[in-house]
């Protein structure tokens, strides 16, 4: 009983296609990383020495 393997191909396109929606995927994914970044430094800004002293950092760690 002789066994053959099934040759499977992508469609013609089909793996550009998944290259250029993975690095879309990826570009947003670093402007949302990039944006929760910047709210997050924008709201550790606003609060005082003492308050960045007591969650264990500095003026200069924001930045």
């Amino acid at each position: 009983m002789a066994h053959t393997l099934a040759q499977t191909q992508a469609p013609v396109g089909a793996v550009a296609t998944l290259r250029v929606v993975d690095s879309l995927m990826n570009v947003k994914n670093s402007v949302v990383a990039w944006n929760q970044a910047r709210v997050t430094r924008k709201i550790l800004s606003r609060l005082s020495e003492h308050q960045l002293n007591d969650i264990g950092l500095t003026r200069g760690d924001l930045f």
